[in-house]
């Protein structure tokens, strides 16, 4: 997905990091090399911040992202407010994130900003706290909470740092979780919709329409508010919904069903009557809401 700068600048330390490992050696030279770094046998007090922070690079680079984030928590232990402890500091948020541990990641990022709110490295902490809770939603059916955090975050990325390059990746990711929150209402109405449960259905369907329009569901929102509508007998909604679709979805097979549906029963695809139905449907002849 990429994680900016922050991982990118050190890209260099860690090849060498490597390589020297790689070669081996038991001279003290001043680099951390797996002979000469012991943490088991030489306390790690006795290290310097700059071995330290490589040897969690060290682990990065072996991917073993949670011995990583161990070192870089121990210099902002050992050193704090260094401007190693700054650095380990966000690393430590990248190393647990890489590991998963979503909860040690976002807590990292979070004191990072708090300590650091005008480094170049914010904008980068924000945009990992917003992926600690984003990365966890890849399912509709989960605890919708986390959508609602992953939002809040990633609002925070776009309005606070505009001009970072995190910016466009979060009002992706933004779209995305702003539509997994209208599939989990399409999920609930559909069941409830296959259980003749109409009106509890049409009550999802409408927070689609009406708060979700911009997402990929509402075409279908609309053909499920005709069938249910149909079912109660309630034909003004019906067809005002249908004229909605036939307005801005007429290239959908969610129009074209509908379409069947109503002038099977020589009805049209026209706003009747005076509901929220019809309302929506004005606001789209005058082009705000498309």
């Amino acid at each position: 997905m990429g994680f900016g700068r922050s991982a990118r600048r050190l890209s260099v330390t860690l090849v060498a990091v490597a390589a020297l490992s790689a070669c081996g050696g038991s001279q003290n030279t001043g680099r951390v090399t797996n002979n000469f770094f012991n943490p088991q046998s030489i306390p790690l007090e006795t290290y310097t911040p700059e071995q330290i922070f490589e040897r969690g690079e060290f682990e990065l680079n072996r991917k073993r992202p949670a011995e990583g984030a161990f070192y870089f928590a121990e210099i902002e232990r050992l050193y704090p407010y260094s401007e190693w402890a700054k650095r380990a500091l966000i690393m430590q948020a990248f190393a647990y994130h890489q590991d998963a541990d979503y909860p040690n990641s976002r807590s990292a990022a979070q004191r990072f900003m708090d300590f650091y709110p005008e480094d170049d490295d914010a904008a980068y902490a924000a945009y990992l706290l917003a992926l600690s809770y984003y990365d966890q939603i890849d399912d509709v059916g989960r605890d919708q909470g986390l959508t609602f955090q992953a939002l809040q975050s990633l609002r925070q990325v776009i309005e606070r740092y505009p001009d970072s390059e995190y910016a466009s990746a979060s009002i992706l990711k933004f779209d995305l979780a702003f539509n997994h929150l209208a599939g989990k209402e399409m999920e609930i109405g559909r069941y409830y919709l296959r259980r003749d449960h109409y009106t509890a259905a049409i009550n999802r369907f409408r927070v689609v329409v009406e708060d979700f329009q911009t997402t990929t569901h509402t075409a279908e929102a609309l053909h499920r508010l005709v069938e249910a509508y149909l079912s109660l007998g309630l034909t003004d909604e019906a067809q005002t919904a249908g004229a909605i679709l036939g307005h801005n979805y007429q290239s959908t097979e969610w129009y074209e069903d509908s379409y069947k549906l109503l002038t099977g029963r020589g009805l049209e695809l026209k706003s009747f009557g005076n509901n929220w139905l019809s309302a929506i449907y004005r606001q789209t002849l005058k082009g705000e809401w498309i």
